[in-house]
């Protein structure tokens, strides 16, 4: 079995390490896992059961949508779903017993829904400590937390949880997390006066998971980390003890001889300074590539190239010398596995970061898992690092255990 042309390879096992890793960093406290955006673009359902057969305690989604599709899949772990607008099927997740976070507007709208099916919903308050986003003001949270314990001494709800989300705790040094982390403890206190004393305080993301054991409280939600990414600019994903989940690979497309001078891509806001070698790489923005990334790193045949000139819709170009060896179908690892190339150099490369460049592959690059296994916390890990320096040959041996899939569209 052969891969697709384009592929983005993801590593079930190296997901499922990843999830142990962190839970060893924060014991006693629960784990959910973030699966939301296609699981970090590396497929939902593949990294809600990666997740758990690593351990985590819940799963997490952003829109009702998503967790209902996870259990479509039948999978019937704890989840968690926060994001929400006026039209959010409310019921529907009541039904598919899904957790909801509520930042306060949404509360009466669960309740009619709890009352309709005659079952109380099971709902997370959320709390604004500084993020500016979702969550209730702290000038506000104290009419929240009353309104829902009406609510619940009705039986409409059942408060499961209190959580916030941390600006800044992938920048240790900054003063604002300490000041969150103040205003949480106020906001959990001011819940009890309310009588609102759930089971679940939760406020630290992968950053504060790793760095900030004070903000464990009795769960963490981590999502980057999960699928081997560091969440720091000083420290690398090893340095974490996190492998990447995600290897982008593709083949030459076209390899041709250019004279000094030659332009390249769209506005020729490159040219090249002297005769070389272009090859061309069936990747561009349409497939998640980034427009703007300026001398972006490949590998190719074991060695480093940039790219030159702008992204373009399909594909890209880079500049393989003067003298080279490369030819048209020899493999390229656009970034992880063992190229040594991270997703935060192309961050580099295009002003952003490393989680944008793994959540936007896009849908025209299938998804090939290796690796899964089963979702038993307790199943035994199969070992990461399939695929090599010669990575598609390596990867196609083993193909017939492995699964392709499209993204969701």
């Amino acid at each position: 079995m052969d891969l697709p042309e384009r592929a983005a390879i993801i590593d079930a096992s190296a997901i499922a390490h990843n999830v142990r890793t962190i839970a060893n960093y924060v014991r006693p406290s629960k784990v959910l896992v973030a699966v939301k955006a296609d699981g970090y673009g590396h497929g939902l359902v593949t990294a809600a059961h990666a997740a758990l057969a690593g351990g985590a305690d819940w799963l997490g989604a952003a829109h009702i949508a998503e967790a209902l599709e996870l259990r479509a899949a039948g999978i019937d772990a704890p989840l968690l779903a926060w994001l929400h607008t006026r039209t959010s099927d409310f019921a529907a997740a009541l039904e598919a017993h899904i957790d909801l976070g509520a930042s306060g507007w949404e509360l009466e709208h669960i309740a009619e829904a709890a009352n309709t099916l005659h079952e109380p919903a099971r709902v997370h308050l959320k709390v604004d400590t500084g993020l500016g986003r979702n969550g209730a003001t702290m000038s506000h949270w104290p009419e929240v937390v009353h309104r829902a314990a009406e609510l619940q001494n009705q039986g409409l709800i059942s408060v499961e949880g209190v959580f916030t989300h941390m600006a800044v705790a992938d920048e240790p040094d900054r003063r604002e997390t300490d000041e969150q982390l103040a205003a949480f403890r106020e906001a959990l206190a001011v819940a009890e006066e309310h009588g609102v004393v759930p089971d679940l305080r939760h406020m630290a993301n992968t950053p504060a998971a790793l760095s900030r054991p004070d903000a464990h409280f009795d769960m963490v939600r981590v999502g980057v980390g999960v699928y081997g990414q560091s969440p720091f600019a000083d420290r690398t994903a090893a340095e974490l003890g996190l492998k990447p989940a995600m290897e982008l690979r593709t083949t030459v497309a076209n390899v041709k001889h250019v004279p000094a001078g030659q332009g390249v891509s769209y506005g020729l806001t490159h040219r090249v300074e002297t005769p070389t070698h272009l090859g061309l790489i069936p990747l561009g923005y349409a497939d998640g590539i980034p427009r703007i990334a300026v001398g972006a790193p490949v590998l190719i045949g074991g060695r480093r190239y940039y790219s030159a000139g702008r992204v373009a819709m399909d594909q890209f170009v880079v500049d393989l010398g003067e003298h080279t060896e490369v030819q048209v179908g020899d493999e390229v690892t656009v970034f992880g596995g063992d190229s040594g190339i991270e997703a935060a150099d192309w961050g580099a490369a295009a002003g952003t970061i490393n989680y944008e460049i793994i959540t936007r592959i896009g849908t025209r690059v299938p998804r090939v898992v290796i690796n899964a296994a089963s979702d038993r916390p307790d199943s035994a890990e199969t070992p990461a690092g399939a695929v090599t320096s010669d990575p598609m040959r390596k990867v196609s041996r083993r193909l017939a255990d492995a699964t392709v899939q499209e993204p969701n569209r």
